[in-house]
C-alpha cells in the first residue's frame, strides 16, 4: 500500500519532506550546471582558432553538461508533480525539451542562463507549497497509508479471467492490511499471499489472506515463478532514512518481485502516472506483453494521480522494444483511458497448477512456522510416531533392577490408585540410613590397639501401601 508523503529524520527545524530535500539539492545543481554551460561555451570559443582539439575536448563536456541539466530539469519535473506544483512542473518539462533543442554552438547564451537560474530560485525548497497539501503530507508521515480504493479494485477485477477448476496464487509484495489482495481472491478459487514491514498491519493481514511474510520483502525468500497474479502497489515516495540515505521503491520493487511471477502470469502495478519514467517503462515493456495503462476514476485520480498498469509476463525479447508510447502517458494524463473502460476478462491467468514451496518473511512469524510445520511431511510423520508411543502399551527391554526400581518409585512416577484384585494406593519415599560397623585393631605383636568404628549413608525406599486390610510399609 502506498505511503503518499514522507519526511526526513527530525532536525532541530522541524521535518523535512523528500521532494523538498530532492528539490533544495536540484536547485544547487541546476546553478552549478548552468554556470558549468557558460563557462564551456566560452572555452569553445577561446579554443576554436588556436587549438581545435582542445576545443573538441571543451565542447564534448559542453554536450555533457546539456545532458547533466536535461536529466535534473526531469528529475525536477517529477518532484514538482509530486508536491502537486502543477504549473512549476510545466515548465520544467518546456525547459528540458527547449535545451535539447538549443543549438550549443550559438554565442547567445545569456538568454539560457538567466531563464535557467530564474527558474532555479524559484523552486518550492523552503517548505512553501501549497499549506493544504503540506498538511496532507503530515497525515501520512506516521507510517500511514491509503488502501487502494474498493470500487477501483472491483473495476480491475472485471479484467480478470480466473481458471476454472484450478487454484490460483496471488501475491502482493506491500499488501498493507490485505484489504485489497482478500477483495481479488474472494470468491475465486485463489491463495492470497502478503508481505508487510509494519508488523501491527502484517497481523491484521493474517485475520484476511491465506499466508502473511514479516518484515522487509527485500529480505524475504520466495518461491521463483509460483504466482498466477501480481498486485504491487509499492511506497510512491521514498522515506529519508535513520542513516540519511535516499531511495526509490517503485522500480527496485518492480524489479525484484518479478521472478515469483509465473510466464503468463499477470501483474497488475499501481503507481501515481508521473512515475512511468523511461527506467519504469524500460522494465515494463522488457518483461510484459499486453502492456496496457487505465487512469483511477475521477475521484481517486485527483486526490492520489493514480493508474493500474496491465501486463502478461513474458522472457525478455533479444532486441528492445520501444518505450516511448508508455511513457508519453507521464506528460499527458489526460490520455490515459479511466479504469471504468477495462474490458471485461481481457487479461486470462495460467490454467495451469503452481505450488509455493517456499514463502518466509525476513522476521519470525510464528503462524508462519505453523503453516510450514504442517507442509512438514517429516514433522507429521515424527508426530505420528510419537502419538503411537503415547497412546500404545510401554514396557521396559529388561526387567527394572532394584536401582531402577528405587528411582522410580522415590521419583513419584506410582503414587497414587493401583488398579488390581483388591485396589491399593501405594506412595514410595526414600530416607537415609546411617549404617555403623566398628572394627577391632591389633598390631604385630597381636597387642589390642582399639576400636575403629566406620559409617556408612544408604538410601533405603519405603513404600507405604494403603490396602482394604490395612496400612502396610514396604521396605
Amino acid at each position: 500500500m502506498p505511503l503518499r508523503a514522507v519526511a526526513s529524520p527530525l532536525r532541530g527545524d522541524g521535518p523535512q519532506y523528500y521532494a523538498v530535500e530532492q528539490l533544495r539539492e536540484a536547485q544547487k545543481r541546476l546553478l552549478n550546471l548552468s554556470q558549468s554551460l557558460v563557462v564551456w561555451q566560452a572555452r569553445v570559443g577561446k579554443y576554436r582558432t588556436a587549438d581545435l582539439a582542445a576545443a573538441k575536448d571543451a565542447f564534448d563536456v559542453l554536450l555533457s553538461v546539456r545532458r547533466d541539466l536535461a536529466e535534473v530539469l526531469g528529475e525536477t519535473r517529477l518532484l514538482l508533480t509530486e508536491a502537486e506544483e502543477y504549473q512549476t512542473a510545466a515548465t520544467a518539462g518546456k525547459l528540458r525539451d527547449g535545451l535539447f533543442g538549443f543549438n550549443l554552438m550559438s554565442g547567445n547564451y545569456r538568454p539560457v542562463y538567466d531563464t535557467l537560474h530564474a527558474f532555479a530560485q524559484r523552486l518550492p525548497v523552503e517548505g512553501t507549497t501549497n499549506a493544504a497539501i503540506v498538511g496532507r503530507l503530515m497525515n501520512n508521515i506516521k507510517l500511514g497509508y491509503y488502501p487502494t480504493d474498493p470500487d477501483n479494485i472491483a473495476l480491475m477485477l472485471r479484467g480478470i479471467l480466473f481458471p476454472e477448476g484450478v487454484t490460483t496464487n496471488l501475491r502482493a509484495p506491500c499488501c498493507g492490511c490485505g484489504k485489497a489482495l482478500r477483495q481479488i481472491a474472494q470468491g475465486n478459487n485463489c491463495y492470497a499471499y502478503g508481505v508487510k514491514l509494519d508488523e501491527s498491519r502484517a497481523k491484521e493481514a493474517q485475520t484476511r489472506l491465506h499466508r502473511v511474510g514479516f518484515g522487509s520483502f527485500f529480505f524475504s525468500q520466495i518461491s521463483r515463478e509460483a504466482f498466477h497474479l501480481l498486485f504491487l502497489n509499492p511506497p510512491y515516495l521514498s522515506v529519508l532514512g535513520e542513516s540519511g540515505g535516499k531511495s526509490r521503491h517503485e522500480k527496485r520493487l518492480l524489479i525484484e518481485s518479478l521472478p515469483a511471477l509465473a510466464y503468463g502470469g499477470l501483474l497488475i502495478y499501481v503507481i501515481p502516472y508521473y512515475r512511468l519514467t523511461p527506467d519504469i517503462c524500460r522494465v515494463l515493456v522488457d518483461n510484459f506483453d499486453g502492456l496496457s495503462v487505465w487512469r483511477f476514476t475521477d475521484a481517486e485520480f485527483k486526490k492520489f494521480k493514480q493508474v493500474a498498469v496491465f501486463g502478461i509476463r513474458k522472457h525478455r525479447d533479444r532486441e528492445p522494444q520501444d518505450t516511448f508510447w508508455l511513457e508519453r502517458y507521464a506528460e499527458d494524463p489526460a490520455a490515459i483511458p479511466s479504469l471504468t473502460e477495462l474490458p471485461e476478462d481481457r487479461y486470462a491467468l495460467p490454467e495451469q497448477f503452481l505450488e509455493v514451496p517456499m514463502f518466509q518473511g525476513a522476521v519470525f512469524n510464528r503462524k508462519e512456522l505453523e503453516q510450514q510445520l504442517r507442509r512438514s511431511a517429516s514433522f507429521t510423520e515424527m508426530m505420528s510416531r510419537r502419538s503411537e508411543l503415547d497412546n500404545g502399551e510401554k514396557r521396559p527391554l529388561l526387567p527394572l533392577s532394584i536401582s531402577q526400581i528405587g528411582l522410580v518409585g522415590g521419583s513419584g512416577m506410582i503414587n497414587g490408585l493401583i488398579e488390581c484384585d483388591s485396589p491399593h494406593i501405594i506412595k514410595g519415599r526414600i530416607v537415609k540410613v546411617v549404617r555403623r560397623e566398628s572394627e577391632e585393631r591389633f598390631n604385630s605383636h597381636g597387642k589390642h590397639m582399639g576400636e575403629e568404628i566406620h559409617e556408612t549413608i544408604a538410601n533405603k525406599m519405603i513404600f507405604n501401601i494403603l490396602t482394604p486390610k490395612g496400612f502396610k510399609a514396604l521396605t
